[in-house]
C-alpha cells in the first residue's frame, strides 16, 4: 500500500512540489519516506479540504504522480518545509483512509510518456517555453527558486506539455484531465489550445 497526500494541486512527472507540513498524519508520513528513501503518491482532492476538519468528508481522484523528497528542513518542532519532485503517474486500484486520517492506496503504476518529439505544429509551443526559461536565467533568478527543474528537455512533448500544465492559471479539472491523457502530443496540442486562448502565443 501507498500513502496517499491529497492537495488542491496536481503534480506532474518531473514537477517539482513545495510543501509545508504539519499535521501528524503527514509529518509521519513523510518521516518515513525520507527514512526509507520511499515515495508517496500526490492526488488532487475531489471533495473535502487539505487540513483535516471534524466531520468533513475527503475524496479524492483516481490518477495521481508519484513524488520522492529531495530536499527538507524541519524550522520548527512539528513543521517540515519538503520540497519533492513529480515521478511516475498512477491510478488509484483501492484507496482507503485510515483511523488517523492517513489514506492508504493499492495503485497501478502508469507507463511513462513516450520520448516524442515536439511536432512541427506545437514548435512554438517549446518555443515560447524556452523563451521564458532563458528570461528567468536572465533575470539571475537561482536555480531553486525555478518554476521547473533542469534538465530543460525542450525537445519532448510531454516534458514540455507538463510544464506548461503546472505554469498555466488552469483549473483543478482542467490539469487533471491533462494528467490523465495518456498521449503526450495530445496533451501537448491542448496546452497549444489554452496558449492561443489566453493570447499568449501571440505576444
Amino acid at each position: 500500500m501507498t500513502p496517499l497526500f491529497p492537495l488542491n494541486t496536481v503534480l506532474f512527472p518531473d514537477g517539482r512540489l513545495d510543501l509545508q507540513v504539519f499535521e501528524v498524519r503527514y509529518l509521519d508520513m513523510m518521516k518515513k519516506c525520507i527514512a526509507e528513501s520511499g515515495e508517496f503518491g500526490v492526488v488532487a482532492l475531489a471533495q473535502g479540504d487539505e487540513v483535516r476538519k471534524p466531520g468533513q468528508q475527503e475524496a479524492i481522484v483516481t490518477v495521481g504522480t508519484l513524488a520522492r523528497v529531495v530536499d527538507w528542513t524541519a524550522p520548527l518542532p512539528g513543521l517540515m518545509q519538503v520540497t519533492c519532485l513529480g515521478t511516475q503517474r498512477f491510478r488509484v486500484l483501492e484507496a482507503q483512509q485510515m483511523p488517523h486520517g492517513l489514506w492508504m492506496g493499492e495503485i497501478e503504476r502508469l507507463p511513462d510518456d513516450m520520448t516524442v518529439t515536439v511536432p512541427d505544429d506545437q514548435q512554438e509551443v517549446a518555443d515560447a517555453l524556452g523563451a521564458l526559461i532563458r528570461s528567468l536565467q536572465q533575470r539571475g533568478l537561482p536555480v531553486a527558486q525555478m518554476p521547473m527543474a533542469a534538465p530543460y528537455r525542450l525537445d519532448e512533448s510531454g516534458w514540455v506539455a507538463n510544464r506548461w500544465c503546472e505554469l498555466l492559471d488552469l483549473d483543478l479539472g482542467q490539469k487533471q484531465l491533462l494528467l490523465a491523457q495518456e498521449n503526450p502530443v495530445l496533451r501537448l496540442e491542448l496546452i497549444q489550445d489554452a496558449l492561443e486562448d489566453t493570447g499568449y502565443l501571440n505576444q
